[in-house]
C-alpha cells in the first residue's frame, strides 16, 4: 500500500508516511479499494504520459527519444555490414546523422522563404510582361505579403543557421516551382486568397495547414531532397522529410508575432543526456553484441539463428541494450519503441516475432536475478 500511495505523493516519502498512516487507522476497506482503483489509475496514466513524452521529446527540442534509437539502429546496420569500421567512426556517423537532420528542419523551415520568393518573382515577370503588351495586371499580393513568412524570413536564429551550413534551395528552383504551383492549385490556397479575414493568424495557418496537408509524401519534394543531399552533402533527408515536417508544423504553432525576428526556434537536443543516452546507447549494442546474440539464439525453437532477418536481430540486440543499460526506463516503453523500428523496417512478421522473444529473455533474466529491477544487468 506504502508504495502506491508514495505514487500518488509524487514519491515524497513523508507525504505518502502520512497518508498510509492515516488509512491503517481508519482500516476502511472501503477506502482501501478505492485508493487501489486511483493508484491502479494513476499507474497506467503515467505510463501512457511518459511514453508520448518520450516520443515527443521535450518542448524545446527536435530530436526526441524514438527519433535516437532509430538512428542508432541505422547507425549500427552500416557498422554491421562494414567490417572495417570501428565504435569511433559509428559515433561519428550518427552524430553526423542527427546534424544532417537538424539541418533539414532548417531547410523546410526556409522553404517558406523559398516559396514567397519564387511567389513574388512570378508576380514581377507578370508586371513586367503586362507592361510589355500595355495590358492591366492586379495580382493579388496576399501570399507574398504574408506577415508570417516575413516574420520566418527575419528570424535571426534561422538566418544564421542557413548561412553557418550554407544551406540552400537554389539548385532545385524547378522543384520548387512545382511545389509553388501545387500550392496554388490547392484548396487552401483559394481559401486563403479569397478570405474576408486578414490577420497575422490567418497568415500562420496557411502555412501550417500547407506543411500539414500538401508537403509531406510529395514527390516534387522528395525529388528536391534528393538533389539536395547530393549538392549539400546531406543524409536520409527524404525518410526523414515526414518526420521532420511534423517538427516543423509544431514550431509554426509555437510562432507569436510579438516576438518578432527573435522568435526561437526548437534546439537540436533539449538536454545534453539525451545525446549521452544515444551514444550509450550505440556503444552498448555494439560492446555487448555477442552476448546479446546468444541470450536469443537461446530462446529460438527449431529456428536457425542465420535465417532471423539481419535488422530483426538487430532490434532486438539494441532493445536488450536499453533494457540492461537504462533502468529508468520502463520495460513496456522499450519494448513498445522497438516494436514500431520493426514495423517500419522490418517484415510484417517482426513485431510479433521480436516481442515474444524480447518477452521470454526478460523473464528469465529477472527470475535468475540477472536484472535487477527487471532492467540492470549485474556485472
Amino acid at each position: 500500500m506504502f508504495k502506491l500511495i508514495k505514487i500518488l505523493s509524487a514519491n515524497n516519502y513523508v507525504v505518502a508516511c502520512k497518508i498510509t498512516a492515516f488509512f491503517w487507522i481508519m482500516q476502511n476497506k472501503f477506502v482501501y479499494f478505492t485508493l487501489f482503483l486511483i493508484v491502479q489509475f494513476a499507474e497506467k496514466y503515467y505510463l501512457c504520459a511518459h511514453n508520448q513524452q518520450t516520443r515527443r521529446g521535450g518542448a524545446n527540442n527536435m530530436i526526441n527519444r524514438t527519433l535516437v534509437r532509430t538512428k542508432v539502429i541505422l547507425t549500427l546496420f552500416a557498422y554491421f555490414q562494414d567490417a572495417e569500421k570501428t565504435k569511433f567512426s559509428a559515433e561519428k556517423e550518427l552524430l553526423r546523422s542527427f546534424s544532417d537532420t537538424y539541418n533539414l528542419y532548417f531547410l523546410l523551415i526556409d522553404l517558406i522563404n523559398q516559396l514567397t520568393s519564387n511567389a513574388q518573382l512570378k508576380i514581377d515577370e507578370g508586371k513586367e510582361k503586362a507592361q510589355a503588351l500595355h495590358i492591366d495586371y492586379n495580382p493579388n499580393p496576399r501570399f507574398v505579403n504574408n506577415r508570417f513568412a516575413e516574420q520566418v524570413f527575419e528570424n535571426r536564429q534561422l538566418r544564421h543557421h542557413i548561412d553557418e551550413q550554407k544551406l540552400s534551395w537554389d539548385t532545385v528552383s524547378d522543384s520548387v516551382g512545382l511545389l509553388l504551383k501545387q500550392i496554388y492549385d490547392s484548396d487552401i490556397y483559394k481559401e486563403y486568397m479569397n478570405a474576408q479575414e486578414s490577420s497575422y493568424e490567418a497568415d500562420k495557418n496557411v502555412w501550417r495547414k500547407i506543411f500539414t496537408f500538401i508537403l509531406p509524401d510529395n514527390p516534387n519534394l522528395e525529388n528536391a531532397l534528393d538533389e539536395l543531399e547530393v549538392v549539400l552533402d546531406g543524409n536520409c533527408w527524404t525518410s526523414d522529410m515526414d518526420v521532420v515536417m511534423s517538427y516543423v508544423v509544431k514550431t509554426i504553432k509555437r510562432f507569436k508575432e510579438e516576438n518578432g525576428a527573435d522568435q526561437p526556434l526548437l534546439e537540436m537536443f533539449d538536454h545534453e543526456e539525451e545525446l549521452e543516452f544515444a551514444k550509450q546507447l550505440l556503444k552498448e549494442t555494439i560492446s555487448h553484441s555477442d552476448e546479446y546474440q546468444t541470450l536469443i539464439e537461446q530462446k529460438l525453437k527449431n529456428w536457425d539463428a542465420e535465417r532471423i532477418a539481419f535488422m530483426d536481430m538487430l532490434i532486438m540486440k539494441t532493445a536488450l541494450a536499453e533494457l540492461f543499460t537504462f533502468p529508468e526506463i520502463a520495460v513496456q516503453i522499450t519494448i513498445n519503441e522497438y516494436l514500431d523500428i520493426a514495423r517500419e523496417y522490418s517484415t510484417d512478421n517482426s513485431p510479433q516475432f521480436i516481442n515474444g522473444l524480447l518477452d521470454e529473455i526478460i523473464r528469465e533474466q529477472t527470475k535468475q536475478g540477472n536484472m535487477v529491477k527487471g532492467l540492470t544487468l549485474k556485472n
